[in-house]
C-alpha cells in the first residue's frame, strides 16, 4: 500500500478567506502564530493581526513562479507559512509550490470561493462548471457554454464581470442570467444580478466571482459537447474538414485528458479545436504554412473557447522539430511531402495514434503502403447530402475521403518471434 510522502518540514500552506483572521480555525492560527516567516500577497498579509503573527512578512514578487525556489531557499531552516486564497490546491499557490519544490506540503485549506458561491446560490458544486480567468484568457469560457448549464467564472479583477457579459452576448448567450458575488465570506459581501445582454453594472470589487445560468438566444448556433460541430461554427476558405468526416476523424484520434495532438496542415484548425474542446487539459499544435490560414486558426480557436491552441507557421516536417512529443498526430494535408510520415511516426510513442485523411490517388497509394507495413484501419468515408433537383430531392456526393488510422505498436519481444520454439 502506498502512503503519501512526508510533507516538507519547513513549509505549511494556510488557506485564508476574505473574512481574514476571524475565519481561521485553531490549527491555522497556531501555524501562523508560530511561523518565523509568513509569505503571501499584500492583501492577504494585511488580514493578519500583528500581535498574533509576529513572524517576518514577505510579499510575493512578480512574476511569482520563478521566484519560489530562491525565496524558500533564502529562509531555509525557518518555519515558513505561506498564505493562499481559499483552498490552496484549487487554482492556488499550493500546486505551484508542490511542483516547484518537488515535494508535498502540509496544507490547511479554507472554503474556496466556489464553495461559498454555490452555497449562496443553492447550486450543487458537482454540477457546476468552473472556469478561471486568473492568468488565463477569458475566451476559455466559450467552451463551457451550453444551454441550461451553470457556470462559475473566477475573476481576474473588477472588470471581469462586464467582459463575461460581453462574451456571452457575442457567443449567442445574451439571455443568460448573471450574478456577481463580491468579497465572499467577509462582512462586505455583496451579490448583484442581471441579464448579460442588459448588463450595465459598474466595476465591482476586484475579489469577485461571476455566476452564469446559461441561456442560448433563439436562433443562435447550437454547439454540442462532442466532436462534429456545425461547419458554420468555423471561419474558413473551403479548407475545412467537414462535419461528418471530422467527427469520424476525432473518433479515430480518441483524445484523452492531458494528451497532446499535432494537427498538420491545419487549414481552419477544426480538428485541433475539437480535440481541445473534449477536455480542458487537452493540448494541441496546429501546423500551417499559409499565414492567412494560420491567423484564421487562431480566430477560430479563440471564438470556440480554446485560445491555448498553439499555431505553428511553417511547413512539415521542417516545422515539427521544436514541438513537444505528441500523443496523437493528424495529417490533413501535405501527405506526400518528403519525410513527413516518417517524421510523424518516429515522434510518436508506443501506443500513440496517427490518423491521415486524403482525397487524392497519390496520397491514397502512400497510405496503402503504410497500411501494408504497419496495419491499422484503412477506410473510405463517403458522405452525400440531400439537395433540390428541380422540384424533387436527390443526393449530392462529396469527394470520398480515404482515412488511415493506426496505433504505434512496440517492438516484438525476441521470445515471441514467429517460429521461436523456446
Amino acid at each position: 500500500m502506498n502512503h503519501p510522502r512526508t510533507p516538507h518540514p519547513d513549509v505549511t500552506v494556510v488557506g485564508i478567506g476574505a473574512d481574514g483572521w476571524g475565519g481561521l480555525g485553531g490549527a491555522a492560527r497556531a501555524v501562523l502564530g508560530a511561523a518565523e516567516v509568513v509569505v503571501g500577497g499584500a492583501r492577504q498579509l494585511a488580514l493578519l493581526p500583528k500581535d498574533a503573527c509576529r513572524g517576518e512578512r514577505v510579499a510575493w514578487p512578480s512574476p511569482l513562479r520563478p521566484a519560489v525556489p530562491e525565496l524558500i531557499a533564502a529562509h531555509a531552516g525557518r518555519r515558513i507559512a505561506v498564505l493562499a486564497s481559499g483552498d490552496p490546491m484549487f487554482y492556488g499557490i499550493g500546486r505551484t509550490l508542490t511542483e516547484v519544490l518537488g515535494t508535498p506540503l502540509r496544507v490547511l485549506p479554507h472554503p474556496s470561493s466556489v464553495a461559498y458561491a454555490c452555497a449562496r446560490l443553492g447550486w450543487a458544486v458537482e454540477e457546476t462548471e468552473v472556469v478561471t480567468a486568473v492568468g488565463r484568457p477569458l475566451a476559455r469560457v466559450a467552451a463551457a457554454l451550453h444551454h441550461g448549464r451553470r457556470l462559475l467564472v473566477l475573476s481576474a479583477g473588477a472588470g471581469t464581470p462586464a467582459e463575461v457579459a460581453a462574451l456571452l452576448c457575442d457567443r449567442g448567450f445574451g439571455p443568460s442570467r448573471m450574478w456577481v458575488l463580491d468579497q465572499l465570506g467577509s462582512e462586505d459581501e455583496q451579490c448583484r444580478d442581471g441579464v448579460a445582454e442588459a448588463w450595465d453594472e459598474p466595476a465591482h470589487d476586484a475579489l469577485n466571482v461571476v455566476a452564469v445560468d446559461c441561456r442560448r438566444a433563439p436562433g443562435a448556433l447550437r454547439l454540442g459537447a462532442v466532436p462534429g460541430l456545425p461547419d458554420a461554427a468555423y471561419e474558413h476558405d473551403g479548407q475545412l474538414t467537414k462535419r461528418h468526416v471530422r467527427a469520424a476523424t476525432l473518433g479515430a484520434l480518441a483524445p484523452a485528458p492531458g494528451e497532446l495532438l499535432w494537427d498538420i496542415g491545419g487549414g481552419s484548425g477544426s480538428i485541433a479545436v475539437e480535440w481541445m474542446r473534449t477536455h480542458p487539459s487537452c493540448r494541441a499544435f496546429s501546423v500551417e504554412r499559409d499565414p492567412v490560414r494560420a491567423d484564421r486558426i487562431r480566430r477560430n480557436a479563440e471564438r470556440l473557447g480554446v485560445p491555448g491552441l498553439g499555431v505553428v507557421l511553417g511547413g512539415a516536417p521542417g516545422a515539427l522539430g521544436q514541438l513537444p512529443p505528441p500523443d496523437a498526430v493528424f495529417i490533413g494535408g501535405g501527405l506526400t511531402a518528403p519525410g513527413l510520415l516518417d517524421a510523424c511516426w518516429d515522434a510518436l510513442p508506443v501506443g500513440g495514434r496517427l490518423v491521415a485523411n486524403t482525397v487524392t490517388l497519390e496520397s491514397e497509394a502512400l497510405l496503402a503502403e503504410w497500411y501494408r507495413r504497419h496495419g491499422g484501419d484503412l477506410v473510405r468515408l463517403a458522405v452525400a447530402h440531400a439537395v433540390p433537383v428541380g422540384t424533387f430531392t436527390g443526393w449530392r456526393q462529396a469527394m470520398p475521403v480515404t482515412q488511415w488510422a493506426v496505433a504505434k505498436a512496440g517492438p516484438v519481444p525476441l521470445n515471441t518471434l514467429p517460429g521461436d520454439d523456446r
